[in-house]
């Protein structure tokens, strides 16, 4: 498959061109600053451009069958994650391929919360995250309103940090995953693992899952 991933320099987003590459998938790894070109793992096809561009985003997601978002912005800048996946889905519209964002953990209902959503519970969301929460929830809505890109939505548990991969994790819909001790954790690892697995079979399509251990 060919594959395009916006966002390809950030800690998630290499992670997903790495696990694309060791799958034989053709990568674009798509950055923003041509000054982190030299960051894009050297066996994809580096290049420069915006995922908050439309026109970028068509231009370079044509040819492909799966265009990733895995972008992030800077703290103070929360806001940006909307206009990305605006622009991301009304590029990938004019496109052949399917959209396959990397989202957050903000909407996800806590197990036994009655309806609570983990942006609102202080167990799993400190107060300093809760504007990226926000934007998060925005842009699953930007999602949800769109009636022509064909989306999928995957939104990490409580916990992603670079770890091991070890190619298990289990799947959820809208709930928030928590393992035997309580956790809701997974590595960037093994999510680039679920990233991969959904875009090669694909299982939800203009929905929302999530993964963890």
């Amino acid at each position: 498959m060919r594959i395009a991933v916006f966002g390809a320099a950030g800690n998630v987003g290499r992670r997903i061109v790495a696990e694309a590459l060791a799958r034989g998938h053709e990568v674009t790894a798509v950055v923003r600053d041509a000054a982190r070109l030299e960051e894009v793992n050297a066996a994809a096809r580096g290049r420069t451009g915006d995922a908050a561009n439309v026109d970028d985003v068509a231009a370079l997601g044509r040819g492909h069958d799966v265009v990733v978002g895995a972008t992030r912005p800077p703290a103070g800048r929360e806001r940006d994650l909307v206009t990305a996946a605006r622009a991301l889905l009304a590029g990938v519209a004019q496109t052949d391929a399917r959209l396959v964002l990397v989202g957050g953990a903000a909407t996800l209902a806590v197990p036994g919360g009655a309806g609570t959503k983990v942006m609102d519970d202080p167990r799993f969301l400190e107060p300093a995250y809760r504007a990226i929460a926000l934007a998060c929830a925005a842009q699953l809505e930007a999602c949800r309103a769109e009636g022509s890109a064909d989306w999928t939505y995957l939104s990490p548990p409580a916990l992603l940090e670079p770890g091991t991969r070890t190619g298990h994790y289990r799947l959820g819909g809208d709930e928030l995953l928590l393992d035997a001790a309580g956790q809701s954790v997974i590595s960037m690892e093994d999510f680039a693992v679920a990233v991969l697995d959904e875009v090669e079979r694909p299982a939800h399509r203009r929905a929302r899952f999530t993964v963890g251990y």
